[in-house]
């Protein structure tokens, strides 16, 4: 109806045109009242183009704007909110009916969407349908021996357990024999490379060229097929001849503790080594019979001392101890040495007496009456003036009855 009244007006556009020669002149025509003169429909709006007036239907109305406009929920599908969309001027849910059985559908921007549910596959725009996991691997796409699983959708190969190869080519057992496994795994009867060993408890497996062999761990009785055990865990496990219990193992500490012709003897199960009476030596390696020179091994004289073996007044053997040439004083304690060895080394009015220089005027040399000094190293014996007589034994006082001759004497 619309375009109809627009086609009327722009024939009389045309009509009223003036044409000269091959030039037309559409002469602008301005309406002295504009709107104001001019009436349109109801629920129509008059507005001015080129000075003319126009007639047109308000926003969300459709009809004659000359006449009547009448009001519409939407003429495109912005006019409706977003779930819904524009069907014959009503905002209408485009979903119904659109989507096949058990599919879902959903609008966005006005636009409808058909899906199958999750756990459903088929033409959502027909049928949906339970779906099967695993459809992608039926039929399978992997070779013989393997396992097919669909993972994110996609079918994915494996050899089965005990086989081994290309999963899409096929797979073939791991083994067929030991040959074909590393030296320490046998080619089970499950084709499989595995451990050969089959131990009893508490024993050692070693495999050798694919074969076990087993063991019971050192000091360890039983049987290794069957079961292996310590032979002790505590002393109180192991026989009086063997009282030790060493590394699990019951031993007699003794045993190579001692060295050659040394006794040992048990402190608990402390080995404790000696040499016998009659032998001395290192007890851990070796013992010998005694000697004389063992008397001063070590030297069990004082400081300094000199040891040499000797005898007791009954005759019984035993260390003397003696201070060295030079030395003095006690040779059981401490033997210190002297200033002097010979008179030499001493002042001429000294003498070297027990290696110290000392005077050798004792009061023992000379007589009582007589006088001692001390010259070159030695005691001088003299009478006194007016005696006379052996200076050693004895002085005597000098008695004369001839002064002169005494005088001629003592002059002399």
């Amino acid at each position: 109806m619309m375009t109809r009244i627009l086609l009327v007006i722009l024939l009389a556009f045309i009509a009223n045109s003036v044409s000269a020669g091959d030039v037309y002149y559409h002469p602008k025509v301005v309406s002295s009242g504009g709107c104001a003169s001019y009436t349109c429909g109801t629920n129509a709006k008059c507005s001015m183009t080129d000075g003319r007036p126009v007639c047109s239907c308000l926003n969300l109305h459709m009809g004659d704007p000359l006449i009547h406009c009448h009001k519409v929920e939407c003429i495109i599908p912005e006019d409706c909110p977003s779930h819904k969309t524009c069907i014959k001027n009503h905002c209408s849910n485009p979903c119904a009916g659109l989507c096949g059985v058990n599919a879902n559908c959903e609008v966005r921007n006005h636009v409808p969407t058909c899906s199958c549910p999750d756990g459903y596959a088929g033409n959502p725009f027909q049928s949906c349908h339970v779906a099967d996991p695993q459809a992608a691997c039926k039929p399978s796409p992997c070779g013989a021996n393997t396992r097919c699983e669909v993972i994110n959708g996609i079918p994915t190969c494996s050899c089965l357990p005990g086989y081994r190869g290309s999963p899409l080519n096929g797979c073939r057992h791991e083994c067929e024999s030991d040959a074909e496994c590393a030296n320490h795994l046998a080619c089970s009867s499950n084709f499989r490379c595995e451990s050969p060993c089959k131990c009893g408890d508490g024993a050692n497996c070693d495999v050798i060229n694919h074969q076990a062999k087993c063991s019971c761990p050192k000091n360890w009785l039983g049987n290794p097929y069957t079961k292996c055990y310590p032979e002790c865990t505590t002393h109180s496990d192991c026989p009086r001849n063997k009282p030790a219990c060493f590394y699990q193992k019951c031993s007699n500490p003794c045993d190579g503790a001692c060295g050659v012709n040394a006794n040992c003897e048990l402190k608990g199960i402390t080995a404790v080594c000696s040499c016998p009476k009659h032998m001395t030596g290192d007890p851990f390696k070796f013992c010998r019979p005694f000697e004389p020179e063992d008397l001063c091994r070590p030297n069990p004289c004082g400081e300094n001392a000199i040891c040499t073996p000797g005898h007791d007044n009954h005759g019984k053997e035993r260390p003397v101890c003696t201070c060295p040439t030079g030395y003095t004083g006690d040779a059981l304690t401490y033997c210190r040495k002297g200033e002097c060895q010979v008179d030499s080394e001493c002042p001429d009015n000294r003498a070297c007496i027990d290696y110290y220089c000392q005077n050798p005027c004792t009061g023992k040399e000379c007589a009582p009456t007589a006088r001692c000094e001390a010259r070159r190293h030695i005691a001088v014996c003299t009478c006194e003036d007016g005696t006379r007589g052996d200076a050693i034994i004895g002085c005597n006082t000098i008695h004369s009855h001839v002064n002169g001759y005494g005088r001629y004497l003592n002059g002399k």
